[in-house]
């Protein structure tokens, strides 16, 4: 290995343990609430090593969010890939696929949302903001395509794809918001899930093609 490679490799190494740190203080602490000096006391970092790599704590969310688009991806990915599906059997995995999507990291999923209906994207770095809008237009398309494939084989009404694909991802994204606002006056109370079931059956009514 080169010295050139050993150092990109610890740059990364040292990103990835800020990221990682930046999650357990917005967790705690909660985004709006959490400072880069308390990220950089939890990455056992000085605060000037943080700025090397992210300019404001914005960039630290934004970066978050990342990963969890990725992994949207890879869900959305297979679920295509599934070509032996029914229709049926490829929304139902499409919407299985959104409850494993809030499983795998409730905390950033809702950050994310917040990120993408704020102003705060006008401020991240160009190189990082074309990544999340490649990510996803990269997702909307992916669910399009289901919907595409189902207006095809006459199984769904004929509407656009991706206007499909905007509502569904707009009720996911706004069903996750909500039951995480009411949380936050009862926390003993989570019907997110029972929430999303009945959205998605309603969802899937509408678009049904009778026959």
């Amino acid at each position: 290995m080169g010295i050139q490679e050993r150092k990109e490799r610890e740059k990364e190494r040292r990103r990835q343990q800020i990221i990682i740190a930046a999650k357990r203080v917005f967790s705690e602490k909660g985004f709006n609430k959490a400072t880069m000096e308390d990220i950089a006391k939890e990455a056992e970092l000085s605060p000037g090593t943080l700025y090397l790599y992210f300019k404001n704590k914005e960039e630290l969310n934004a970066s978050l969010s990342l990963r969890i688009l990725q992994y949207i991806n890879i869900r959305l990915t297979h679920v295509n890939k599934e070509t032996a599906f029914s229709c049926d059997q490829k929304l139902k995995a499409l919407m299985e696929a959104m409850y494993d999507v809030y499983d795998f990291d409730p905390l950033v999923i809702i950050n994310m949302f917040h990120l993408q209906s704020s102003e705060t994207l006008k401020n991240l770095s160009g190189s990082l903001l074309a990544e999340i809008k490649d990510l996803s237009q990269k997702s909307i398309g992916a669910i399009a395509k289901i919907f595409e494939e189902g207006m095809e084989k006459g199984f769904y009404v004929n509407h656009h794809p991706m206007a499909l694909a905007d509502i569904f991802w707009s009720m996911f994204s706004g069903i996750v918001l909500w039951e995480a606002s009411k949380k936050i006056i009862s926390s003993d109370k989570d019907y997110l899930k029972s929430t999303l079931a009945t959205a998605f059956e309603l969802f899937e009514r509408g678009i049904r093609k009778q026959n």
